[in-house]
């Protein structure tokens, strides 16, 4: 049995992540796969407890150390119980947000340093990588106002336009620097032409 293709979306706050992660599903679905949708922080019953933890608005603060560190736990417990049992199956992963986030995020939103992240990503994935990455990129005023128009805002998504522009940059630096990995597609146009985006970069890559 080949393993599965592991697919993660990235980008900012409101561009629409959870929705095109679903599309992909289908996607690779009406083509035969079977697929796993999960997400980061979260995908398993640890990894859910802790991102209960993360996204709340404490009293204290959450310092950028702290948030990360809990990152990573949930996504050890995601990779152990959830993304790497499904890829040995032949299950394709399709997953919202990974690594590349907590270098967007934490690394250059908080201001951490990507050599923390780095130290972090080799002890907890080793030379584990995604297959694809979908960047999905919308400017941050624009995306944030999308993200509270939903009524549902996280601390994350309370942050300021210069935090999310921090990780904005990050995450199309990243993009630029692994165009094997990579693709970004524009996620402001209307969600019909996003996703026909989506489909022509699945149909190329996939």
């Amino acid at each position: 049995m080949s393993r599965g293709r592991f697919i993660t979306l990235e980008g900012g706050e409101g561009a629409g992540k959870s929705t095109h992660a679903a599309a992909i599903r289908d996607w690779l679905q009406a083509r035969g796969r079977e697929v796993v949708l999960t997400r980061e922080p979260g995908g398993s019953p640890l990894a859910e407890e802790i991102r209960r933890v993360v996204l709340q608005p404490w009293a204290e603060g959450v310092g950028a150390e702290s948030e990360v560190l809990l990152m990573f736990a949930a996504r050890a417990a995601h990779l152990k119980a959830t993304v790497l049992p499904a890829l040995a199956a032949g299950r394709d992963v399709v997953c919202d947000r990974f690594i590349d986030s907590s270098y967007a995020y934490q690394g250059a939103g908080k201001g951490l340093g990507e050599q923390h992240i780095a130290a972090l990503e080799r002890l907890v994935l080793g030379d584990f990588r995604a297959d694809l990455t979908l960047v999905f990129d919308l400017p941050p005023e624009q995306g944030l106002a999308r993200a509270r128009g939903r009524g549902e805002v996280n601390r994350f998504e309370d942050e300021s336009l210069a935090y999310m522009g921090r990780v904005r940059e990050c995450f199309l630096r990243r993009a630029a620097a692994d165009p094997r990995r990579c693709v970004v597609i524009d996620a402001a146009p209307p969600l019909e032409r996003v996703r026909e985006s989506l489909h022509a970069v699945l149909e190329g890559r996939l």
